[in-house]
């Protein structure tokens, strides 16, 4: 039987040493490399040949996104995995975009750890489990599987005040620095923003950001997308 061949990136010895033992383990996995991040990835890809890279996200020495993105680049046939104790939704996000296909927190089960690997290696995109089935969660699969329709136009009718909310939300704009380009008090576009969460079924203004940025239709249809009546705003 033809065993998953993995390398393990991590700084934490322990952790890299406790991560190998448990992976080599298993009848079907096999760590071909086991490496702190000081080490030069590249020659050892070429002569280990794995399947699965499993990366620290929080490298000491090196951008592990970076990493990453280079990696993914040079090898498109290789899988990413990405380790972490508590992910945040913009660092899942942008691994994604670089290529990852999975995330497994430090915490998680063996049996969970186990299973994203061999999941990842049959071509799933495997997301922390606490995100599975949310609204985060499809931003990233249209981010990973290419523009679709997008969810605004297909769910809701934003008005032309919300969708320019939208946009300067995405830049990074506070309410202040809205209301003065839009020539608005912070009081009505703190309510533009509540109004937009409510429709799009989202919690705060990073997931606003995430899925402006993701969705490449967003800004391309911008003079398609249904413009209300802004009288009395």
């Amino acid at each position: 039987m033809k065993k998953i061949r993995i390398i393990v990136i991590e700084d934490n010895r322990l952790l890299r040493d406790g991560i190998t033992a448990m992976i080599d383990g298993q009848s079907d996995l096999r760590v071909v490399a086991s490496l702190e991040d000081n080490v030069k990835i590249d020659p050892v890809i070429l002569e280990k040949k794995p399947d699965i890279i499993l990366i620290d996200l929080g490298l000491q020495s090196k951008n592990s996104l970076v990493l990453v993105r280079s990696m993914k680049k040079n090898y498109p046939e290789l899988k990413f995995i990405v380790m972490d104790l508590f992910p945040v939704q913009e660092d899942i996000f942008e691994f994604v975009k670089a290529g990852a296909s999975g995330f497994i927190l430090k915490n998680a089960s063996v049996r969970e750890f186990l299973k994203t690997i061999r999941s990842v290696f049959k071509g799933e995109k495997i997301l922390p489990s606490n995100l599975m089935g949310s609204l985060f969660s499809q931003i990233v699969h249209e981010a990973v599987n290419g523009p679709k329709e997008s969810v605004i136009i297909r769910s809701v009718r934003m008005t032309k005040r919300e969708r320019q909310v939208i946009e300067l939300v995405s830049d990074g704009l506070t309410n202040k620095e809205i209301g003065q380009k839009l020539h608005l008090s912070p009081f009505t576009v703190k309510s533009h923003v509540h109004n937009i969460l409510e429709k799009l079924a989202m919690h705060n203004r990073i997931e606003i950001s995430a899925y402006a940025h993701s969705d490449k239709g967003f800004t391309d249809l911008q003079d398609s997308i249904s413009s209300m009546d802004e009288s009395g705003i």
